[in-house]
């Protein structure tokens, strides 16, 4: 008699929610531009909007409270030669503990290609007491193509202690560096995340980053806009405008004003 060889035991299933909301952006030959791709799944939804000008727009609607932890959510868009994308949220995004424990994903992607222009301009992430968020953003430009990127956090909802957040952003133009910089603050993070030398008791932070080959002519000079917000031109044709403030309405006048200069 013969015994049944051992049956390899399964690995366990990941836990949360895997989901990748997919954007392609193409110039439609008639000044305008067309969506050939725009496809979410689960929490993240996608609705096109009326945009500006030769602009198609699109929003991205939360399905579902997300992302929680152990979830891992990506938004990925591609934009190609000479075509407009304006991507915005419908409302702000809550990263919110998990059951185990288990750190949250946001990962977003853009790629423009020769003569494309992307703006990302998503409302702010909120980081609720006992949430472990990790996001990236990764953007890869072609020479000629433009991007706004806005980025807004807030620590905790009102009166509420925030949770961990680890932020990376990478901008490559032409293959090469723009930006690479990271943040981390929220119980967990490294000594100093709230001093002095680093949100100095602030609740929202920020950034605004455009990327513009007009720049490359006549770049933005360095500037302070109010106590907290500093302008920062890049080794490129680019500029970096980052902002501190009490609350999530004051940090997004001050970016709405930095857009208002820099932007388009």
């Amino acid at each position: 008699m013969t015994s049944a060889p051992p049956v390899a035991p399964q690995a366990p299933a990941p836990a949360g929610v895997r989901a990748t909301a997919r954007i392609a952006a193409v110039a439609d030959g008639r000044g305008g531009t067309a969506l050939p791709l725009l496809a979410g799944e689960g929490p993240l939804a996608l609705r096109r909007t009326r945009g500006e000008g030769a602009e198609a727009g699109v929003m991205l609607v939360g399905a579902m409270s997300a992302p929680l932890g152990g979830d891992h959510l990506n938004v990925e868009a591609d934009a190609g030669p000479g075509a407009r994308l304006g991507l915005r949220s419908a409302a702000a995004t809550l990263a919110l503990p998990g059951r185990d424990g288990a750190p949250a994903r946001y990962d977003v992607r853009l790629t423009l290609a020769e003569g494309a222009a992307v703006r990302w301009l998503p409302e702010p992430l909120v980081s609720v007491r006992g949430s472990d968020l990790r996001v990236r953003t990764r953007v890869e430009l072609a020479p000629t193509a433009r991007l706004m990127l806005r980025e807004e956090q807030v620590l905790g909802r009102a009166g509420e202690a925030p949770g961990l957040l680890r932020s990376r952003i990478s901008v490559l133009r032409g293959g090469r560096p723009l930006l690479d910089q990271e943040l981390a603050c929220g119980p967990g993070a490294p000594g100093g995340w709230d001093g002095p030398a680093g949100l100095a008791g602030h609740r929202a932070l920020g950034q605004l980053l455009v990327v513009d080959p007009e720049f490359a002519e006549a770049p933005p000079a360095p500037a302070v806009l109010g106590e907290f917000a500093a302008v920062t031109p890049l080794a490129g044709p680019a500029v970096l405008v980052t902002a501190l403030a009490p609350d999530a309405l004051r940090l997004r006048e001050l970016l709405d004003a930095a857009c208002a200069t820099y932007g388009w």
